[in-house]
């Protein structure tokens, strides 16, 4: 809602198509919307063109369908047959796909980021809270770690305490996994959620996130702070997220993933 609210306020007209399921409907009657399932993609094509929809923002959380669950209209089957292998791959080989599509149907993909520049993650230090040698050697790990997960379009992120790998992102998403890492943690110093674009990801769409319920998240599993590459990752609700971490200790830090950064 906070895309769409800036797109009208840069003068744009909006619609929204909520996915069932997935979508928060009370949010959606601030704006002209519809909501329909994520198989129909006939019916939501038909939405789109029917209120002069040009420009596209893929933009929340949706859990990939099963085929069974999928359901697809006749439209949808049909998309489905031009995305291909691509179905079968991860997210961002998937989402390729579906932009292409969408673009071959007369649509243009913008990133969320387009629209709402400040949500972008700056690069440095942002909490009063700051990463030690041993947080700094756990980011340079994970920096590591989460490029061979993008590599193979698996997931963004992964948690590093001391050195181990205590999770990795995949199609569970960030949440779950820091829950996981949680009952993993080892005593002592705690770990780093390290958050990373994958390698040549389609920017357009599912870039890294994070937002207050992340900072809460972590610090429920026992972390210190959260490292996320600069410029590539959205902070959602940033003045929030930043009081959050400052009100429970841990640090907030962006990073260029090419060169190191040691705080002050």
């Amino acid at each position: 809602m906070r895309v769409a609210a800036a797109a009208k306020a840069a003068g744009r007209e909006v619609f929204v198509v909520g996915l069932e399921g997935f979508a928060e409907l009370s949010s959606l009657i601030s704006f002209p919307h519809a909501v329909a399932r994520i198989g129909a993609a006939g019916r939501i094509i038909e939405l789109l063109r029917a209120h002069h929809v040009r420009d596209l923002v893929l933009i929340g959380t949706v859990r990939r369908p099963s085929f069974s669950d999928l359901r697809p209209d006749i439209a949808g089957a049909k998309l489905l047959t031009r995305i291909g292998k691509a179905a079968f791959a991860g997210d961002d080989g998937l989402l390729r796909a579906v932009i292409s599509v969408l673009g071959e149907l007369g649509f243009n993909v913008i990133g969320a980021h387009e629209v709402l520049c400040e949500v972008v993650g700056p690069f440095g230090l942002l909490t009063r809270a700051a990463p030690d040698a041993l947080a700094m050697a756990d980011i340079a790990r994970g920096i590591a770690v989460a490029r061979k997960l993008g590599e193979a379009d698996v997931g963004q992120c992964c948690v590093v305490q001391q050195g181990l790998i205590l999770a990795v992102e995949a199609i569970e998403g960030t949440d779950a996994m820091l829950a996981r890492a949680g009952m993993l943690r080892r005593d002592g110093a705690g770990g780093v959620l390290v958050k990373l674009v994958k390698p040549g990801q389609e920017r357009s769409a599912d870039l890294p996130t994070i937002g207050a319920q992340t900072l809460r998240n972590a610090a429920a599993a026992g972390l210190r702070g959260i490292a996320y590459e600069a410029g590539g990752t959205m902070l959602a609700e940033r003045e929030e997220a930043i009081a959050v971490a400052n009100a429970v200790g841990l640090f907030i830090l962006g990073f260029d993933p090419d060169s190191s950064y040691q705080p002050a």
